[in-house]
């Protein structure tokens, strides 16, 4: 393919205006600057929606993805293919597209068929684990890798072995605005005679702007004409879950120290014609970040191109453009030495002008159509190296190489099966049947699914995670008997415990729940009441003698880990479970029985699961070859003939030298079978797993005895099992978690970071 051929569609990929922020600002910049730089283009836009309803989009937006459908992400890839693009550039910041780390986009990546320009926003120079793999595979399935400061190319070099032949080295771009005197445009603003400081951008901890209020006192002692003025709304994130928390800190701030009248808050997400307004206006830019690694700002390329004389802290991107007296760097978290910074300049007029003049100078680098232009300059340069062959657009759409999609998750029977004390028990049909109640069991299940859900993402508007969540939590916070330090499992609808402590099992879920929101729910009071639950409770473990409750506990303790240390009771209390599994299989075990006991009965995958992961993480080599030997017989037992999901019956279960039950069914062994499966595969890597993760999942959707789908998609809720001649009709709580929980097992392997390169 040729790099002198016309490029004659370019797609952009990104967030877009209307939404409100940086990188939508920057992707709808630059497509109209490369579309008025070469006409004979046709530049299109795919926009990126942070809520289902998404963007009120100008035409130029031909296709949208969901952030956090991983499936929506295959779609775009579709399209984009279908209509033949000959390259699309990525705007990239982890933030914007869903999965660990933003990982969803690679999934857009493996299947795209032209090539790819992308634009980092944000390099890291010491990523997670996640973020590192995101970046190496961002790195790899790209052609060409634009960074906007030096120092992202030698990060790009030193951290992530990228080639520097891959790397151009294109300035943020910035309107074009004549180098003019402040004054002309301060009477809009009310601001004649003043001093303007101005800082803009959205609001948010993270741009230390209490360290530039903090500095006022001592600027306005020397120059009482000073105002300083902060554009911009509260970063959409942030509003979200913290309200206005912040701004409302600055403005305290403001008041408390005597500085108020010299304030200005303008909260509003700005257009770019009044944005040029605002710059004008100003004297001295501000930008008091806190973090060094930040390898780009459009704020501060803004107002530099534009000729404002700046005061900031040397984060990457200003340290780059002010080095050499280009504006003046003052330490981090320094108030005073923003003062001196301020009033250095505005008691040197010449020096200020000075400053004003080289940055204008060098801003004309920087407007749009110059950078337009060294985008063209890298497209071409990816076309003409870019060396996978000619395909049809659909040639690897074989069931090989795309498995069939998951069912959407809905929770109308989740929902329908809750009420303000928790989740009801048992079903008649799809209705909740009152007269069984409540029990912990179901509860525990139910938090650990919303849990994994929230992590996901992509749920409906209409479903509110978190109140769900607060009811499950409640329900095992009221099951707790601290005295003893037992969960009580089963409550009547009239809100009273049936018992004074449950089974060893449900204890043990319970402490797997508790173990999950203490190790993964964003809700801080969740997690903090999640830690206090499992602690209180684990002590009573020492005397089980349920193999499945240590199995569920040690499940619970590795999801604890998750956010909080290991003390010496949860290391002692791990290893001890894990020995006991372990002592179990040995003492039971022959060649012909590898298994823990002297029957298969229910939830059975879990005990190898258990020793699977904890043999991991301890690490413990003998438990992981238990667990897997263990989990492969169980595995060669629950297969038919024509390769089949067929769990061992409730109806009998399977007793050593007996004959097994294969009826009735149950959705908790196929989605405990899911679950060991997906952990079996992050242990080994063997793609047997996750076939047999597949599988058993497929069991639900009528790959079964029967081949009738147990999972009803009309109401989201799940049959109680596979009888000999039916399915049962009833959906209640525990069958209809099973299936979702299968179902968030199944997606949050789809989103495993390393999965977009697995099969290249």
């Amino acid at each position: 393919m040729s790099g002198s051929q016309p490029l004659e569609r370019i797609a952009f990929l990104g967030d877009y205006l209307p939404r409100q922020c940086g990188i939508a600002t920057f992707t709808h910049d630059l497509c109209e600057s490369i579309a008025t730089a070469a006409p004979e283009s046709k530049c299109y836009v795919g926009a990126v929606n942070d809520r289902p309803e998404g963007y009120d989009y100008a035409a130029r937006v031909q296709f949208e993805l969901q952030e956090k459908e991983l499936d929506s992400y295959r779609r775009a890839a579709d399209f984009l293919n279908l209509n033949n693009a000959d390259v699309l550039c990525v705007q990239h910041e982890f933030g914007i597209y869903g999965g660990p780390a933003g990982s969803h986009l690679l999934g857009l990546l493996k299947e795209v068929r032209m090539p790819v320009v992308t634009t980092l926003h944000t390099i890291l120079q010491n990523p997670n684990a996640a973020q590192r793999k995101v970046m190496e595979t961002l790195t790899t399935r790209s052609d060409r890798l634009v960074v906007m400061a030096k120092k992202g190319a030698e990060i790009l070099r030193e951290t992530y072995a990228v080639p520097e032949e891959k790397i151009d080295l294109i300035p943020h771009g910035i309107p074009d605005v004549e180098f003019a005197d402040s004054s002309s445009y301060k009477a809009q603003f009310g601001a004649e005679g003043k001093k303007v400081l101005l800082t803009f951008g959205l609001i948010g901890p993270g741009k230390g702007i209490e360290h530039a209020i903090s500095a006022l006192p001592e600027i306005v002692r020397q120059h009482p004409d000073v105002v300083y003025l902060i554009l911009g709304a509260t970063h959409p994130n942030l509003l979200e879950n913290e309200g206005e928390s912040y701004r409302l800190g600055l403005t305290r701030l403001a008041e408390n120290i005597g500085v108020k009248e010299h304030v200005i808050f303008h909260n509003r997400f700005v257009s770019l014609d009044d944005l040029k307004e605002f710059i004008g206006a100003a004297d001295i830019y501000l930008t008091p970040y806190l973090n060094e690694a930040q390898i780009t700002s459009g704020a501060l390329a803004y107002v530099f191109g534009a000729g404002k004389a700046v005061v900031s802290t040397p984060y990457w991107h200003a340290k780059e453009l002010l080095e050499d007296g280009r504006g003046v760097l003052v330490p981090f978290n320094d108030s005073g030495a923003i003062a001196d910074g301020v009033c250095g300049l505005l008691d040197d007029p010449a020096r200020m002008e000075e400053i004003r003049k080289t940055a204008y100078a060098m801003g004309r680098e920087m407007i749009w159509p110059a950078v337009a232009n060294r985008y063209l300059e890298s497209f071409r340069h990816a076309r003409s190296d870019y060396d996978t062959p000619a395909r049809a657009a659909f040639a690897d759409w074989t069931l090989k190489s795309r498995p069939e999609a998951l069912p959407p998750t809905r929770l109308d029977h989740v929902v329908r099966m809750s009420d303000g004390t928790g989740i009801f028990q048992h079903a008649i049909f799809n209705v909740p049947n009152f007269h069984e109640g409540y029990c912990t069991d179901d509860n525990a299940r139910a938090f650990i699914l919303c849990n994994l859900l929230d992590e996901l993402g992509g749920q409906p508007p209409s479903i509110s995670l978190n109140k769900l969540a607060t009811s499950y939590l409640a329900f095992l916070a009221a099951a707790l008997d601290y005295d003893s330090g037992r969960f009580r499992n089963f409550m009547s609808h009239g809100r009273l415990w049936l018992e004074d402590f449950g089974s060893e099992d449900s204890h043990g879920r319970a402490l797997w729940a508790a173990g999950t929101g203490a190790g993964r729910s964003r809700d801080e009071g969740h997690r903090n009441l999640c830690a206090q639950l499992f602690e209180n409770g684990l002590a009573a473990v020492e005397s089980f003698t349920s193999p499945r409750a240590w199995a569920f506990t040690l499940l619970g303790i590795h999801e604890y880990l998750r956010h909080f240390s290991c003390g010496p009771a949860i290391e002692a209390m791990r290893s001890d479970l894990t020995k006991r599994l372990i002592k179990g299989f040995h003492q039971y075990s022959t060649d012909d029985w590898p298994w823990f006991e002297e029957s298969l009965t229910y939830d059975n995958a879990r005990l190898s699961q258990a020793l699977i992961l904890s043999g991991q993480w301890m690490p413990h080599p003998e438990a992981i070859e238990i667990g897997l030997k263990s989990l492969s017989w169980l595995a060669s037992l629950q297969t038919t003939q024509s390769g089949a999901f067929r769990p061992i019956g409730s109806d009998g279960f399977y007793p050593r030298g007996g004959h097994r039950a294969d009826f009735d069914q149950q959705p908790l062994e196929a989605q405990a079978m899911v679950a060991a499966s997906q952990e079996a595969f992050r242990a080994t890597q063997d793609d047997a797993w996750a076939t047999e993760a597949k599988r058993a999942f497929e069991w639900f959707l009528g790959r079964n005895d029967l081949g009738l789908p147990i999972y009803d998609f009309t109401s989201g809720g799940c049959g109680d099992g596979l009888h000999s001649d039916r399915v049962n009709e009833n959906q209640g709580a525990e069958s209809t978690l099973a299936f979702h929980l299968a179902l968030a097992e199944m997606s949050a392997a789809e989103q495993l970071v390393s999965d977009p390169l697995r099969n290249s």
